[in-house]
Formats: C-alpha cells, sequence, structure tokens
C-alpha cells in the first residue's frame, strides 16, 4: 500500500498524503491502460490484468535474485542503473509474451462468442494466474531485493520518498510515449482502425489478430512497470496483491472513460487522490473509496469523464 498512514485530521499531514495519492493514482493509471485498450480494441473486460501487474513484480524479482542483490541485514547496496534498467525490460517483456499468452489462447478462441462467456473466461483465467503463482512462488510474502536505496526528498512543504518521485515520473513518461504511439505510428493507426470498425480494418488490409496481440503486449507491459515500480517502493510480494490493484484500476478506467487512455491517465490519479484526501479524515475507510467511486459513475455519468458514446475507443 503506498499511502502513508497520516495523523487523522492532521492539516500538516495534507500535502504529504496529496504526494503519495498522486503516486499511487499514477499506479492506476499504468494499470488501468491495459483495461482500456483492450476494451478499445475488443470490448472486453480483461479482469485477468491485475494478476499480470502481479506477475511483472514476481518476473523482475527474480532476475535481481540471480543477480545477487539482496540486501543482508543492515546492508544497503547501490545497484548500477544499467542493472535496473535490464530488470525492466526482462519483466516488460516477459509480461508481454505473458499478455499475448493469454489472448491467444483464452480470448481469442472466443471473439465471436457472447459478452458474458468472454467475461466467465477473464474471471477464470484471473483465478488460474493466482492459483499457478502460489504453486510456482508459494503463498508466503517475498522481500522485493533493493533495487535503490529509499531517501527523503524535500520538496517545499512535501517530504516525498525517492521511490514515489520515481513512479511519478516513470509514470508520466510511459503514459505521454503510449499517447504519442497510438496518435503518431502506423501500428497506433492500425490499433486505433481496428477500435472503430474491426471487418473494414481487416478489409483495409490491417492483420487484426497481430494488432490485438500488440494491443495485449503494450498493455501487459504498462502493468509490469507498475508491478516493479511498487515492489521497490514497497518491496513485499504477494501472488494475490493484484487483486485489489486491479480491481481498482479498472475503477480508474471506468472513472475515466474506459477505452480513452488519457481517461485512464485522469481517472487514476483523481482515485488517488481521492484515496488520500479520505486518508487523511477516515483511514479505515480508504480501502471503499475506489467502490464508492464506481458506483457514483455508474449512476451519474456511465460514459466516464473523457468517454465517448460513439465506437473508437483508443
Amino acid at each position: 500500500m503506498l499511502l502513508a498512514q497520516a495523523t487523522p485530521g492532521s492539516f500538516d499531514t495534507l500535502l504529504q498524503q496529496l504526494g503519495n495519492g498522486i503516486a499511487m493514482g499514477s499506479v492506476y493509471a499504468l494499470i488501468a491502460v491495459g483495461y482500456t485498450m483492450v476494451y478499445g480494441v475488443l470490448q472486453l473486460i480483461n479482469f485477468a490484468h491485475g494478476e499480470v501487474y502481479m506477475l511483472g513484480a514476481y518476473y523482475s524479482y527474480w532476475p535481481a535474485r540471480w543477480l545477487g542483490y539482496v540486501p543482508d541485514a543492515g546492508e544497503k547496496p547501490s545497484v548500477p542503473l544499467y542493472i535496473v534498467g535490464l530488470l525492466f525490460v526482462a519483466a516488460m517483456s516477459a509480461c508481454a509474451l505473458t499478455g499475448m499468452l493469454i489472448e491467444r489462447l483464452a480470448y481469442r478462441p472466443l471473439r465471436k462468442a457472447s459478452r458474458l462467456a468472454a467475461l466467465i473466461t477473464a474471471i477464470g483465467v484471473s483465478l488460474l494466474l493466482q492459483n499457478l503463482a502460489q504453486m510456482a512462488f508459494s503463498a508466503d510474502p517475498r522481500g522485493y531485493p533493493q533495487l535503490v536505496q529509499q531517501t527523503s526528498v524535500q520538496l517545499g512543504p512535501i517530504a516525498l520518498a525517492n521511490t514515489k518521485l520515481i513512479i511519478i515520473a516513470v509514470a508520466a513518461i510511459m503514459m505521454t510515449g503510449l499517447h504519442l504511439f497510438v496518435q503518431h505510428t502506423r501500428p497506433g493507426s492500425a490499433m486505433r482502425a481496428v477500435s472503430f470498425d474491426m471487418r473494414t480494418a481487416r478489409l483495409m488490409g490491417v492483420n487484426v489478430n497481430r494488432t490485438i496481440a500488440m494491443t495485449f503486449a503494450i498493455g501487459s507491459i504498462m502493468a509490469a512497470v507498475a508491478g516493479m515500480l511498487v515492489a521497490m517502493d514497497q518491496p513485499r510480494l504477494t501472488p494475490m496483491m493484484g487483486l485489489m490493484a486491479g480491481l481498482k484500476a479498472f475503477v480508474a478506467a471506468v472513472l475515466g472513460g474506459i477505452g480513452s487512455i488519457p481517461g485512464a491517465a485522469l481517472g487514476g490519479l483523481l482515485l488517488g487522490v481521492l484515496e488520500a484526501l479520505v486518508g487523511w479524515q477516515k483511514p479505515e475507510y480508504t480501502e471503499a473509496v475506489a467502490f464508492a467511486v464506481l458506483i457514483v459513475v455508474l449512476l451519474v455519468k456511465p460514459t466516464g469523464l473523457l468517454g465517448k458514446t460513439g465506437r473508437e475507443k483508443v
């Protein structure tokens, strides 16, 4: 959990909580992108996406172990930046392959089936990945190897951990890069074409299967980045860590307008800030914020803040 436990009602901690909320919201945004991209292309809610986030943390854990960066008591190693970068690439690549495998084996055979069948399959894949992770990694929590020594950075009246600043910066770069990729590249144009009309896109020469697989891969990469960033900030991994994070990211996608990449970013940040504000006064109600937001959005504005009623979603 990224939100710091502040003294309830203390105004001195409000800015601190907001900073933590922006960091948490950045994580929600990274995960929400996977939901919104898959829905934009396939009109499918991929409820297994939270488990891809969990696997991203585990995929980067094992290379770190093999490289020997597991601190002993009192030891605070400094890992070269390029090692951290290689771990990111390894986790991102493994999650991309996992996402494409899920699409190929679970969702592609049901592409012409009812939405209910695809939804049930998504829930089944989520449960399968949770149990496979418990078999492979055990249900016991694991301490994530220390890649970055945590320090406090003073930003005016706010003191934030450097890992939270890394989360915010990396999330901003990834979200901006993804938006530019979708809007200004040929593969991005193919994604938008498939989102608008899959049959017409196929007649125009777009490889639909390849484009959908790429969509799953990109969404999984964003989830992998989120998983590793959270592991660096809060070094405790469990096979169930993707359950609540995935649900909250789904709420963030609905809040921003599921199918809209800018909407996913906005929804994630707003949800993180709302949790921070509630946690400032009533920490015990923090976990309920996302579900209250979901109910309100569905009642007041089902399309979300930046959602569209048309078919173009990406």
